[in-house]
C-alpha cells in the first residue's frame, strides 16, 4: 500500500516538497495538499497517514500520535513569514480588535502567548481569511502567515507597524520557535512501521537535497512566484527544519505558555518514532 501523506502548500515547506520531486519519491506515497490545519483534521479522521500539522494540534492529539525525528518548520528569531501587521504600536492594542488569519493555529496561540507575556495586555480577536485589506477594515491590526505575511515582509506597508513573531518570540524567551511538526498516527505506525520510517527518511533526505541545492530550489520557486530568487533564497536559509534538542526545548516552552494561558489541557510528551 502507498502510505497517504499531508504536504503544507504554503512556500515555506517547499524545500520538503522538492526533493521529493527530484528524487520522484511521490511515486511511493498517496500525496495531499492542503493547509497544515486541514491536513491535522484529515489525520484525526484516518484520512491521512502521515503529515505535518500546526504544532499545538500535536499538543491536543499527542497520545493518538508520534512525532517523526529531524522535521519541523521552526525559526531561530526572524521567520519573515508570520507578522502582526498593526495600525498602532503594538503595546498600544490593549482592549482593541485584532483579525487573526483563519490558516493557523499555532501562530494564533503565539501571537496571544506574546501579547500577554511580553506586553501584558489582553485583545479582542476575531477569525478572517487571510486579506489584509479586508481584516483591517473592523480591526486595529491582523496577523499573517505564509504568502501573505512574505509580501509584508518583501514591501513593508507605508503607514502601518509591522512585528515578526520569530523576532517576537525570541525576545520574549531566548528559545528557538516550532511551527510544524511531522507525525504519524500512532495505529498506523505501529502497523506499519518500516512504512513510515521510509517516509520519514525520504523527508529528510529532501529537507537535506534541497538545502544543499537552495540557489535552484528558490530559482525554480521564482519562476511561480511574487517573489525574486535572492528573496526566496533568504528565506529558505531563514527557516529551520530540523528538530534537534534546542527545538524540542523550545517547543516544551510554547507549549507550557501556552497551557498556562488556557489554551491546551496539558503539556505534552515528545513521543518521537524511532528510526
Amino acid at each position: 500500500m502507498r502510505p497517504r501523506v499531508g504536504h503544507i502548500e504554503f512556500i515555506n515547506c517547499l524545500p520538503l516538497y522538492y526533493g521529493l520531486v527530484k528524487k520522484q519519491v511521490l511515486w511511493d506515497v498517496e500525496l495531499t495538499k492542503d493547509t497544515a490545519r486541514e491536513l491535522s483534521h484529515k489525520l484525526m479522521e484516518e484520512k491521512l497517514d502521515i503529515c505535518p500539522i500546526p504544532s499545538i494540534e500535536y499538543a491536543r492529539h499527542w497520545r493518538e500520535l508520534v512525532l517523526l525525528p529531524g522535521l519541523s518548520v521552526s525559526c531561530d528569531g526572524p521567520v519573515t513569514s508570520i507578522f502582526l501587521v498593526s495600525k498602532v504600536p503594538i503595546h498600544e492594542l490593549n482592549g482593541r480588535k485584532i483579525a487573526l488569519t483563519n490558516t493557523s493555529r499555532t501562530s494564533q496561540v503565539l501571537l496571544k502567548i506574546i501579547l500577554h507575556d511580553k506586553y501584558h495586555i489582553e485583545s479582542e480577536y476575531v477569525e478572517s481569511p487571510p486579506n489584509l485589506g479586508s481584516m483591517l477594515l473592523d480591526a486595529d491590526a491582523a496577523l499573517l502567515i505564509g504568502n501573505e505575511a512574505l509580501a509584508i515582509h518583501y514591501k513593508a506597508p507605508e503607514g502601518l507597524y509591522a512585528y515578526d513573531l520569530g523576532v517576537e518570540w525570541k525576545a520574549l524567551t531566548q528559545q528557538k520557535m516550532v511551527f510544524a511538526v511531522w507525525v504519524a498516527r500512532k495505529k498506523f505506525a505501529q502497523e506499519k512501521l518500516q512504512l513510515v520510517r521510509d517516509v520519514q527518511h525520504s523527508f529528510v533526505d529532501s529537507m537535506q537535497y534541497s538545502i544543499t541545492h537552495v540557489d535552484q530550489v528558490a530559482e525554480d520557486a521564482a519562476r511561480w512566484e511574487v517573489f525574486d530568487a535572492n528573496f526566496l533564497k533568504a528565506y529558505f536559509t531563514t527557516l529551520r527544519f530540523g528538530f534537534d534538542q534546542e527545538y524540542q526545548q523550545g517547543l516544551m516552552e510554547y507549549y507550557r505558555r501556552a497551557q498556562a494561558l488556557g489554551h491546551i489541557a496539558e503539556i505534552p510528551e515528545l513521543n518521537f518514532l524511532e528510526v
